[in-house]
């Protein structure tokens, strides 16, 4: 039995929720890698909507077990309120279907008020975070000064911590004008917490490693899109994790021979939250109505999603850097009823074609994009549960994007409906 890692392949919001709860229905164990509470999946299932964001989406499944790796950076004050929320939708939330990797790093509140008050202090050249904290959680986790979830167990050891990580956060917040922090505050609020989250707190690699030896179908799931990738992505405009498959490995605790496939979760145009680069971004009534049609507006931020044309260029250079096998193409319906369609096939920089996203951050501002005119179609895709059920032009669209981003299409989205997807190969038969 395969195990399957999906990533978003482009800015993130591809639609990897319903996906990922799709594909959960056939896993056992489904594992959270990478980011934090700054990323949203919302899953529609039987007409309820879930709106899940440190979550893994396995955990509206009764039977599968849930997984928070080592690799997240955790505000565990918004886990335990995402569990109640869940709870009051009559999903069952325990330590039995849920676990957190002791070796989490935990967001504290004081790594959201500096993660906002820096971009405050940025102005215009902001990155355009979510304010979560997430950033300044990763620092100190590369700093070696993080608070970890099974540090809650020892009182005298998250006092050392405090006082360690207080050292350098007062002399930031010094730095930027801001009231100096109470270590003896921040250690009798972790102390509270404590005997709430650590019930849920377990050797999660030594989990997974059971899991997998007893032939366990498990699911590694990303949050946000290959583009916003520390070091892959259009830096410095990124988040602060590594979002890319390999990560999987890394931020579960299992070895690279776990995954077994890399599917790849894309829009069938492109979008983006926050400020960055966007070679195919629309602005005009076509970017608009993408907008509206799509319902482009973030599940954390509520921020209206920039739009813009596909651009395979980019999807491309995800499908190498990840060693995706396979791409769910989702939201072909947002594109019904365009008379033509454009597709980017390469980059334009300084007079010379490219065909790759370059690194420099200049660059990357000034390329323009080489497009492929394509005709649209009129007829409905929405609801599509077969190729049959497709227009013949719509079809001709996705197989040009399989040529053109060198991977092929195993899953195609129609709806936000969890069974309104057509099939071409399952990830997990692998």
């Amino acid at each position: 039995m395969a195990n399957v890692v999906v990533v978003g392949s482009q800015w993130g919001d591809e639609g990897k929720g319903k996906i990922v709860d799709w594909l959960s229905e056939r896993a056992n164990v489904v594992v959270r890698f990478q980011g934090g509470h700054n990323a949203g999946h919302t899953l529609v299932i039987d007409g309820v909507t879930y709106k899940l964001h440190i979550l893994p989406s396995g955990i509206v499944r009764k039977g599968t077990l849930s997984v928070i790796g080592n690799g997240v950076v955790l505000d565990p004050w918004n886990l335990l309120q995402e569990i109640d929320n869940l709870r009051g939708q009559g999903v069952e939330v325990s330590p039995e279907n849920l676990k957190v990797a002791e070796n989490a790093p935990l967001i504290l509140p004081l790594h959201a008020n500096l993660d906002q008050a820096r971009e405050e202090a940025l102005g215009k050249a902001k990155i355009g975070t979510t304010g979560r904290g997430i950033g300044p959680a990763y620092e100190d986790k590369v700093a070696r000064r993080a608070i970890r979830a099974g540090d809650l167990a020892d009182e005298d050891l998250i006092k050392a911590k405090v006082e360690k990580m207080l050292f350098h956060h007062n002399a930031l917040l010094r730095g930027l004008g801001q009231p100096e922090l109470i270590g003896a505050d921040i250690v009798q609020a972790l102390m509270e917490l404590a005997p709430k989250l650590l019930p849920y707190v377990d050797t999660t690699w030594m989990v997974l490693d059971e899991a997998k030896k007893a032939g366990k179908r498990i699911l590694f799931e990303g949050a946000q899109g290959t583009m916003l990738d520390i070091d892959h992505g259009t830096y410095p405009f990124v988040t602060s994790s590594n979002v890319v498959a390999s990560q999987a490995a890394a931020g579960s605790g299992m070895g690279a021979n776990a995954i077994d496939y890399v599917l790849g979760i894309t829009k069938a145009y492109t979008t983006r939250v926050g400020a960055g680069p966007f070679p195919t971004e629309l602005f005009d009534d076509v970017g608009a109505g993408l907008g509206k049609r799509g319902h482009e507006f973030g599940t954390t931020t509520g921020r209206p999603r920039r739009c813009g044309y596909f651009d395979a260029v980019l999807v491309r250079q995800a499908v190498k850097v990840n060693g995706i096998s396979g791409i769910a193409l989702t939201k072909l319906d947002v594109l019904d009823g365009m008379d033509e369609l454009k597709v980017c096939v390469g980059y334009n920089l300084n007079g010379k074609r490219i065909d790759h996203l370059p690194a420099s951050t200049k660059d990357q501002e000034n390329v323009e994009p080489i497009y492929e005119i394509m005709e649209g179609w009129s007829d409905s895709t929405f609801g599509a549960r077969s190729w049959a059920d497709l227009p013949a032009t719509a079809v001709k669209y996705v197989r040009r994007i399989e040529e053109l981003i060198e991977a092929p299409v195993a899953l195609l989205s129609t709806s936000p409906e969890r069974d309104d997807t057509i099939l071409v190969r399952d990830p997990f038969a692998d």
